[in-house]
């Protein structure tokens, strides 16, 4: 059945445990044995929760998942691809000023190419203006607002939030309620990097500074790519006829990839390695994550009632060591489990079926209070399912965290704490550490491990969030 409440024990949650592990620590301690079976782990682990569904639960929850997985994988890797056939060409510029509109205009970039797509397309030309006074500065700053904070805006922008969209938060919600947010994260980030970068820029040897500043020249190449990327945003918000989004998406990536010069590719050092490396990796999160996400659905009501706060300190608490995609998910279950009962998100299906849109005061004191709460919620954000009585348990248990001012503040905390945070370590989010492979190739300074949290994420990151936290989130 699609809305039946699948309840696996707590041990069948090792396995993500035990992935989310490798994925953090094994690149830091084994690299070398990591890089060569790490396919075989990712795989062998994913093997044991599928088996475990399939024999006790049934195909179903699988068959949701892979759609899931299927519509997550096409999006990241055509935006990837699309990026790749994009070349911007800097020299000179680098004054502190012109730095910092071109990390504003990649924080906003990043809501439309996504987070791995507009680190890949826009770090060899902020490394190459930077390069007679390159520091680990202006790496990690890349990382923070590029890579992480700038995509907040929309599903397109980083993975967590394109989950979110794929469990039923409408597209343009979380630009609607967190620009504020994103406005205050993007700005303060700025204005750090600002007066860092002044001071920077002003110890440099004045023939430094005039080497950076001249022979100001911009080129852009494969512009063309512009026409694809605007067939995979518009895919986003297709729905229906089912896999049609995903196709589009793949037709775009393909046009992309074959109509693109082949020195253009050269130009960005394009090959499918990341991709592939993270599609391997999702698929076997997207498997292993399904028991410990319905564990935590089905438990999370036992914990009380949190508080905004602590989904933003929590969820951003374990992206800044995860990855933040399972991460949010987590958190979002946790949320469905300790504001949604079971039987609350089962009887608005029920009330769907059975009465469509109908308001009247007898059919929804009939199925109590929530009704009331849910079905104009369910009204505004999912108006075409409603009318057709194609409601389904996610929608409703959605409409009921739409539905509630409460719910809706912890949402957001969801959202901002799973991106923000992911910028606190390189393991936080899949660009940071492609963003660091590429600044080593270039000879970039770039900090170490612990360098990174110590030096940068501490005096910087923290305060910011600290401050979001007070405004937005502290009642």
């Amino acid at each position: 059945m699609e809305n039946s409440f699948v309840q696996p024990p707590l041990l069948m949650a090792l396995p993500f445990i035990a992935l989310l592990a490798a994925i953090a620590l094994a690149p830091l301690f084994f690299s070398g044995w990591w890089s060569r079976h790490f396919v075989k782990v990712v795989f062998g682990l994913a093997a044991i929760s599928i088996a475990y569904y399939l024999v006790v639960h049934g195909q179903m929850r699988i068959l949701r998942t892979a759609s899931e997985y299927i519509s997550f994988i096409c999006l990241v890797g055509s935006l990837f691809v699309v990026s790749g056939g994009i070349h911007i060409n800097v020299k000179g510029e680098a004054t502190p000023a012109v730095n910092v509109l071109f990390l504003l205009i990649g924080a906003l970039i990043s809501n439309v190419l996504g987070t791995t797509g507009a680190s890949m397309l826009m770090i060899r030309p902020w490394l190459r203006m930077n390069k007679f006074r390159l520091t680990a500065h202006h790496v990690v700053f890349f990382i923070f607002i590029v890579s992480n904070v700038g995509g907040s805006l929309t599903p397109v922008g980083d993975p967590p939030l394109f989950l979110g969209y794929l469990k039923g938060v409408p597209f343009w919600w979380v630009a609607k309620h967190c620009w504020p947010i994103w406005l205050l994260g993007v700005g303060l980030l700025l204005a750090m990097f600002y007066v860092v970068d002044t001071i920077n820029f002003h110890r440099a040897p004045k023939e430094v500074r005039e080497r950076e500043t001249a022979h100001e020249q911009w080129r852009f190449q494969g512009l063309a790519n512009l026409f694809f990327l605007a067939i995979v945003l518009c895919a986003v918000l297709v729905n229906h006829p089912p896999f049609l989004r995903e196709g589009l998406m793949l037709l775009a990536a393909a046009g992309s990839y074959f109509t693109t010069r082949k020195s253009v590719h050269e130009s960005n050092d394009f090959n499918f390695v990341p991709i592939k490396e993270v599609a391997i990796l999702f698929a076997g999160i997207f498997a292993t994550m399904m028991p410990a996400l319905d564990w935590l659905q089905a438990h999370a009501a036992a914990f009380g009632e949190p508080t905004p706060g602590v989904f933003f300190w929590g969820s951003g608490a374990l992206s800044s060591v995860l990855d933040n995609a399972p991460t949010y998910l987590s958190f979002l279950s946790a949320g469905v489990g300790a504001f949604v009962p079971p039987d609350i998100a089962s009887a608005i299906v029920t009330y769907v079926h059975a009465h469509g849109a109908d308001l009247s005061a007898a059919a929804t004191t009939a199925y109590g209070g929530e009704i009331c709460q849910a079905i104009p919620a369910l009204q505004t954000y999912f108006p075409k399912e409603l009318a057709s009585g194609t409601i389904s348990r996610e929608h409703a248990e959605m409409a009921m965290l739409l539905g509630n001012p409460l719910y809706i503040k912890c949402l957001k905390a969801i959202s901002i704490g799973s991106v923000f945070f992911g910028a606190n370590t390189y393991i936080g989010n899949g660009p940071n550490f492609m963003v660091k492979a590429i600044a080593d190739q270039q000879k970039a300074h770039t900090p170490s491990f612990l360098g990174y949290v110590f030096k940068f994420t501490l005096p910087y990151m923290l305060p910011m969030l600290v401050l979001v936290w007070l405004l937005f989130f502290l009642k």
